[in-house]
């Protein structure tokens, strides 16, 4: 007994990392209410929030210290030059390092990509184009829609999209495609978890 408590009390007593005791904090990073408040700030009340708290999902696991190998930062893998441009468009978002302040800025990149897909895709396929241009960027969509015009399909649509994917070039059809997959996915899955869990 006496060496269980003696094990216990030097794990108790190591320092634990900044980040470490943030997470232990916060517990379960959900952030419910911030994408529920930008959501509708930036699409309007009738939008579903939780499709972005599943972009969120898909991108860092709502990991709000996430760090790609490309420099993407926070809950919604903001890339600095991405920072930056909405931070010109929007003083508000200063500081994306903080949680809030990097789904917001997310989620209103999201609202800047879904205005530029208005009159280019089919209403039943924008989310899809927006989200495919958060991960891959627009100009790659934009090119693979150039594929499937001339492949004579309906270039509007994500279905096309996905169709004409692997043939263009330099695009990593399969995570972009596997991205929007998984934001479906967790949306989904919102849905089938009981309330409190």
């Amino acid at each position: 007994m006496r060496r269980i408590v003696a094990c216990l009390t030097l794990v108790l007593s190591i320092p634990l990392q900044a980040q470490d005791r943030e997470r232990l904090r916060r517990k379960v990073p959900d952030y419910d209410e911030i994408f529920h408040k930008y959501s509708k700030r930036f699409f309007g009340p009738g939008f579903d929030w939780k499709l972005f708290k599943a972009q969120g999902i898909a991108e860092s696991n709502l990991d709000a210290v996430a760090r790609s190998r490309v420099g993407a930062r926070g809950v919604m893998q903001l890339m600095p030059s991405t920072a930056r441009a909405i931070r010109s468009d929007n003083e508000d978002l200063k500081w994306v390092e903080d949680p809030e302040m990097n789904i917001a800025a997310g989620i209103q990149y999201d609202r800047t990509l879904w205005l530029l897909w208005e009159a280019d895709s089919v209403h039943a396929s924008r989310s899809e184009f927006m989200f495919g241009s958060y991960n891959a960027g627009r100009r790659t969509i934009l090119r693979a829609q150039g594929f499937a015009r001339r492949s004579k399909l309906d270039h509007r649509s994500w279905e096309s999209i996905r169709k004409v994917a692997s043939r263009v070039p330099r695009w990593r059809h399969g995570e972009t495609l596997g991205y929007i997959e998984r934001i479906g996915e967790a949306r989904r899955e919102m849905d089938v978890k009981k309330p409190g869990r």
